[in-house]
């Protein structure tokens, strides 16, 4: 008996002889710039063509959706999605470069399978990645494929759906995201709404009731091939570290295109419920806070709120991280919400997110790093390019200052194991201008590359000014972020 993923692919290289395969690789260049203009060529026919249009109530009710999916603009645009993302292979083994490559054939054939029926979902190869807060988070990867026709998918319900989701749904949608939750939730503080009941979602991903998904999909899908779709999408195997093959119950697997969407369909219900209450939230995927003026208010909506997600949604509430709080206690996305003794909110970034910092950057900058020094700062900057444009609506930069400081102190650190004998650092700092007696206290006087780094010395060869010309500072950054409020401190001085 053929497993699901040969089955998948059965259709889609049948035509494709060794000989054939062998000149791809042979030339591998042509056939990718080829496969790319293929895909971009036939993607701008979307533009002209109607299955671009907004899906509207009579294509929905007249059963022509699928189509929709599988036509040849929809699904090359759901191949340059997939290939600009640049995932990892799934059970299959097959790249996103070789799809692309073989995308004059391939699509063609997805469109046949889909639009008859024949197509089946390959495997999901399941994976485990560290979560920030401890733990480990499973991840399912499809088979590029099938994230081809998840995307496809996608693009055909985001019109459908996006217009029914609530405001304060900020996860997973376009023009939304962290900063819009961050900002909505300061504006609650800001209206005297300043207690907190947040709760959490245990494995939220994992315990999505696939029949309770496809009915709520269904009131605004009308095509129910697609819904059909959907569900062999849901009910495909997973495949773990060890081999086995687990069927699936529950659960939408995080790592393809169209969960994130799923998701908030199933949570949509939860913020309408919320709203038909009158009560003021935020919600960022599985995580949402309700805004609430006094104590007894947050413990009566926490009960009422957990009676629904259980015993409606069929969900479970993490007991140890859910509670009702003071808004100097809310931790949000990473974000810390505090009110000053002015009554101003104040966000800042919290412990936990500080800490998750600096062991990132204990990996960038590794005891037994082996490349340049400049290779190191450029994998450093990359990261913190990317942090501080997250962060970027903290209210204040003074906690950055330590970060930035404890930054810099590693990468003395690491200049100084570079020059692995204290004489040779030695020989370094007087090269570098240092007098003699202070750099030998600060290459032969102190024991440790830790200790050596905070040495005056060292700091004096390598100061501020010199990480300045090199190394991002989140500090200055977020200055430039927020030039209004760095003009308004530069006048004090």
């Amino acid at each position: 008996m053929k497993s699901s993923e040969s089955r998948q692919l059965e259709f889609v290289f049948a035509d494709n002889s060794r000989s054939k395969e062998r000149e791809s690789m042979s030339d591998p260049k042509a056939d990718e710039s080829a496969g790319k203009s293929y895909l971009l060529h036939t993607a701008d026919d979307n533009l002209t063509n109607e299955t671009d249009a907004l899906v509207d109530e009579r294509d929905v009710s007249h059963d022509r959706l699928l189509e929709r999916v599988a036509s040849l603009p929809n699904l090359a645009r759901a191949l340059l999605f997939v290939a600009r993302n640049k995932g990892a292979a799934g059970v299959d083994g097959v790249s996103t470069e070789e799809v692309v490559e073989s995308a004059p054939e391939l699509l063609p054939k997805i469109r046949t399978a889909l639009i008859s029926g024949t197509y089946q979902p390959g495997d999901i190869r399941r994976v485990w990645i560290p979560k920030p807060g401890g733990g480990e988070r499973g991840l399912g990867i499809p088979n590029v494929i099938d994230r081809v026709v998840q995307q496809a998918v996608l693009l055909q319900f985001e019109p459908i759906f996006e217009p029914t989701f609530h405001e304060s749904s900020h996860g997973f949608r376009r023009y939304r995201g962290a900063q819009t939750a961050i900002a909505e939730a300061t504006k609650y503080f800001n209206e005297g709404y300043g207690i907190t009941v947040d709760i959490d979602l245990s494995k939220f991903f994992d315990r999505v009731h696939h029949q309770r998904l496809l009915a709520r999909m269904g009131k605004l899908v009308g095509d129910g091939r697609v819904l059909k779709l959907v569900h062999r999408m849901l009910k495909a195997k997973v495949v773990l570290p060890d081999g086995t093959r687990v069927v699936t119950e529950e659960g939408t697997p995080q790592g393809g295109p169209l969960s994130p969407l799923l998701s908030n369909i199933v949570l949509d219900e939860l913020d309408w419920e919320l709203d038909r209450r009158g009560v003021r939230f935020v919600r960022y995927a599985d995580d949402f806070s309700v805004f609430v003026r006094s104590d007894r208010s947050g413990h009566r909506v926490m009960a009422s709120v957990k009676r629904f997600i259980e015993g409606k949604l069929r969900l479970v509430i993490n007991e140890e991280k859910s509670s009702v709080s003071r808004p100097f206690n809310l931790t949000f996305l990473g974000f810390r919400l505090r009110k000053t003794r002015k009554g101003e909110v104040s966000i800042s970034i919290s412990r936990r997110t500080a800490k998750r910092l600096k062991v990132r950057i204990r990996e960038l900058t590794p005891r037994n790093w082996g490349g340049s020094f400049d290779s190191c700062v450029l994998r450093v900057n990359r990261y913190l390019n990317g942090w501080i444009g997250y962060f970027r609506l903290c209210t204040g930069a003074s906690s950055f200052g330590a970060v930035d400081a404890h930054i810099r102190r590693r990468l003395r650190a690491l200049l100084v194991r570079q020059k692995k004998r204290p004489r040779h650092l030695y020989r370094h700092l007087l090269r570098r201008g240092i007098s003699r007696g202070m750099a030998w206290k600060s290459a032969c006087g102190i024991r440790g590359h830790w200790k050596r780094s905070s040495s005056f010395g060292i700091h004096k060869a390598y100061g501020n000014a010199w990480f300045a010309e090199r190394l991002v500072n989140l500090r200055v950054r977020w200055h430039d972020f927020h030039p209004v409020r760095a003009t308004k401190q530069l006048e004090l001085f």
